[in-house]
């Protein structure tokens, strides 16, 4: 009789265990490194899902035991961690990154700068490089973003739990957290693509461009006028808008 009880309750403490690690749990992991530990990506292979690092290294990720997470960047070797138990009973991993170097013999690429801005840009030929080109490891796929991932659970769940979604907000919610993730990568992208060529010709105090992009970004044209627009089209939009914020500022340093 003892022994029968024995094996029960060993059964069930083996399958809350079993129950407990089949579970997904959010991981607040960080990223250490000797170069910028901003924009890692981290992607979790196994449930086809990313985020990306912030300023500091931080980042959250859903995970799952034996889930494969990799951490990739242009700057850095790739790194691929296993979850385990450990790491899902502690939801920490820190992560420790090294730099990716390449010895490359000294090349002239393209055309001598004229120095005027759209004669130059006008001039670019042949395809961008690409981290695949290169050679690097990068993810080629489109991954679903950890908002884009829930609200899809929002809404096919099933009938009732579209409709608890819908009356609650939920989803409403979620399609506007994804609109501003959008139009913050966006912003990021069209940053990192024309800031030099913008201000090759055009002033504005460095501590100022930041905000300047935002001033950008909140214009109800700002997606028409960007998103698969050429540098061309866009650096045109960002002159143009570069005129009333100069004057809002013009007008800020005088009340100083």
């Amino acid at each position: 009789m003892m022994k029968g009880i024995k094996s029960i309750l060993i059964l069930l403490v083996i399958a809350s265990f079993q129950t407990a690690f089949s579970q997904t749990v959010e991981i607040s992991g960080q990223v250490s490194t000797a170069l910028d530990a901003e924009n890692i990506h981290v992607i979790n292979k196994t449930a086809q899902v990313f985020t990306t690092t912030n300023t500091f290294g931080g980042f959250k990720i859903s995970a799952k035991l034996n889930d494969t997470l990799q951490f990739t960047s242009i700057q850095h070797k790739l790194k691929e961690v296993v979850v385990n138990a450990n790491i899902l009973v502690e939801k920490q991993l820190d992560v420790h990154l090294e730099e990716l170097t390449y010895s490359l013999d000294e090349v002239v690429v393209g055309r001598m700068l004229s120095g005027d801005l759209m004669e130059d840009v006008g001039n670019v030929t042949g395809s961008p490089i690409t981290a695949k080109m290169l050679g690097i490891p990068s993810y080629q796929g489109k991954l679903k973003t950890q908002s884009e991932r829930r609200l899809n659970e929002a809404t096919t769940g099933g009938p009732l739990n579209s409709l608890i979604n819908t009356i609650s907000g939920r989803t409403k919610e979620l399609k506007n957290h994804i609109k501003l993730e959008n139009q913050d990568n966006l912003l990021y992208d069209v940053r990192q693509r024309t800031e030099t060529l913008l201000f090759l010709d055009e002033t504005l105090p460095e501590a100022s461009r930041t905000d300047f992009f935002y001033f950008c970004s909140e214009d109800n044209d700002f997606v028409a006028r960007c998103k698969g627009k050429s540098d061309i089209e866009i650096i045109e939009f960002l002159k143009e808008k570069l005129v009333p914020y100069k004057a809002n500022l013009k007008l800020e340093n005088e009340k100083d």
